[in-house]
């Protein structure tokens, strides 16, 4: 009845966080109210920063190969392709991983559990938590059980991935300030076919509903998801896919021949006061929700999971001071306002009324975005964007410094050489030092007496095209952001780093 840390709910967020907690010899227990995991999912997408952190758990083949990767998204007007961009080029010499990958979240669940299960972890099902007080150096949580009975547990801390509706949330008051869309999101699961069922993304730009058709990696079979904002929308729990099928069938030319399941659902876009309070963090939908525009809501959620993970397994452990977890919260709460404000405009724009907007959607948007994308740095903008490659911890109390073009705080560029790059060594969940060209002998010396492994690369222009800055020492946290960027190599701004934050690497 006693664990490290109780975390509430087991989705993506949860169920990442407990590996990489479990990883790191973490004492975790995972509870979930539902009787078993998820059979149909709104979350497909596994972007690009995704795969890359994945590959601290062994995770990224298994997705890739699992999953569908999409070679292009379409915009279409008047049931006719108007606008195409490919993916093959837009990410390449950025990451590994330059496409968008399908991997639907009941197969990202199942996949997650498994792993989870093989480290001797199983999720506690029918299993709800009531309550929960926090005591001077403990979590005392009272579950109920499949059985009804009411038990109380501990834990030093707890984690609340418990959704939307979090109790979690609701326990220690941190509110959800936001708004309800007032579209009904739907989602079908189909077998169909015709030109927009190629492995393709589609989006029909031509009335101010959303609908897009997601490929699934079986041919023929697709994912619709959309908007209705009519009539239609008051009667929500009696909607059936007739009462959408013909946009589908008529706008994008989807010749359906069965419909797996379907349903219906509300969005919000909201992001609680505080992700952290005493002992209780918040992460995933239940510490911010918003519309599915980017396909970000999931990642962001893992994001949160891997971020959290490793401090709380460095403070459990004796190697940093309680302060440190406030960092979670410094770092996280500001990209959720900002990806909250950026998918509320670009879904506005998609679902607004009016015959402005209808001219923008239908005339402009398909001449305007092919010029847009023509140029290169628009396309490695959206896609940096997108990917969250570009998310970065610049202006968080655990960054410092800046070598080349890259601060404190980013994550570390990716560079290929042939056929190696530099994201070999970030496998592990520790920290490490990077060092393009030369490294100083006392670096190595003092990186050898605390345990942090060093990466020596021998100076290539491609390390300078991608930013990095010859002889400097970039040390990288355990979750792969650069910690520290110090182009002097001067083995003191290490020490002085590890001690004005109260860590000890190893």
């Amino acid at each position: 009845m006693r664990s490290d840390v109780l975390i509430v709910g087991a989705g993506p967020t949860g169920l990442v966080l407990a590996l990489w907690l479990t990883k790191l010899g973490v004492n975790v227990r995972v509870v979930d109210k539902t009787a078993e995991p998820g059979t149909t999912s709104r979350a497909l997408a596994v972007q690009a920063r995704t795969l890359e952190l994945y590959r601290q758990l062994d995770l990224t083949e298994a997705v890739v190969a699992a999953g569908h990767q999409v070679p292009a998204v379409n915009l279409w007007v008047k049931g006719e392709a108007a606008a195409r961009l490919a993916f093959e080029t837009v990410g390449s010499g950025l990451t590994p991983y330059p496409f968008l990958h399908i991997f639907p979240q009941d197969q990202h669940e199942r996949l997650l559990i498994e792993r989870l299960q093989a480290l001797g972890v199983a999720v506690e099902r029918k299993t709800e938590l009531i309550h929960f007080v926090e005591q001077k150096d403990r979590i005392v949580a009272r579950l109920r059980g499949p059985n009804g009975q009411e038990v109380d547990c501990e834990a030093d801390y707890i984690a609340g991935c418990d959704g939307a509706r979090s109790i979690v949330r609701e326990t220690i008051g941190t509110g959800f300030p936001g708004g309800t869309y007032r579209q009904i999101f739907y989602v079908a699961d189909v077998e169909a076919e015709g030109p927009a069922l190629n492995g393709e993304l589609h989006v029909d730009l031509d009335e101010a509903d959303f609908l897009g058709v997601f490929p699934l990696a079986r041919q023929g079979r697709a994912r619709l998801i959309g908007t209705v904002r009519d009539e239609r929308a008051d009667r929500a729990d009696t909607l059936t896919f007739k009462d959408i099928s013909d946009r589908a069938i008529n706008h994008l030319k989807v010749g359906i021949k069965n419909v797996n399941w379907f349903s219906t659902y509300h969005v919000h876009h909201r992001v609680t006061e505080h992700f952290r309070k005493g002992r209780a963090f918040l992460l995933g939908d239940a510490a911010h929700i918003h519309s599915p525009a980017g396909g970000q809501g999931m990642n962001t959620g893992i994001g949160d999971a891997i971020n959290l993970a490793w401090k709380l397994a460095a403070v459990l452990a004796g190697r940093a001071h309680d302060t440190l977890l406030d960092s979670y919260e410094a770092e996280r709460i500001g990209f959720a306002r900002r990806l909250v404000a950026t998918t509320d405009r670009v879904f506005s724009f998609a679902t607004a009324e009016g015959r402005i907007a209808d001219i923008l959607r239908t005339r402009v948007a398909p001449v305007v975005f092919p010029m847009a994308v023509a140029f290169d740095a628009v396309r490695e903008y959206l896609f940096r964007t997108v990917s969250q490659i570009m998310l970065n911890y610049r202006q968080g109390p655990l960054s410092r410094g800046t070598a080349g073009h890259v601060h404190g705080g980013d994550r570390l560029p990716w560079a290929l050489v042939g056929e190696s790059d530099n994201f070999g060594s970030l496998a592990t969940m520790e920290w490490q030092v990077h060092v393009y060209g030369s490294a100083r002998t006392e670096l190595a010396a003092w990186c050898a007496a605390h345990n942090v492994p060093l990466q020596k690369f021998d100076w290539r222009t491609e390390y300078e095209a991608a930013g990095l800055a010859r002889d400097a020492v970039y040390l990288l946290r355990p979750d792969t952001y650069v910690a520290l960027a110090d182009g002097s190599g001067d083995v003191g701004v290490l020490e002085r780093y590890f001690e004005d934050h109260g860590i000890r690497p190893a």
